[in-house]
């Protein structure tokens, strides 16, 4: 039996960094708080605490040492 081997190509346009004031930066319409790893908030890393009924946050990106969680939506 011969089978064909096939080559399939996948393309990811990356969005594009928008710098703003105090480290912040912009991806699409949405806005990103700078923290440096000592200054996180305590409800970092985790998605729900069942015990205190908290929400936390599970995502974020890190850039050039800082990691980057969702502050606000920009202004259109």
């Amino acid at each position: 039996m011969k089978t064909d081997n096939i080559n399939t190509k996948t393309i990811i346009n990356m969005q594009s960094i928008k710098h703003l004031k105090k480290d912040y930066v912009q991806l699409g319409n949405l806005i990103y708080k700078p923290y440096k790893i000592c200054d996180l908030p305590n409800n970092f890393g985790f998605n729900y605490d069942k015990e205190n009924d908290k929400e936390g946050i599970g995502s974020w990106f890190n850039y050039k040492g800082y990691t980057y969680i969702i502050d606000s939506i920009a202004k259109s």
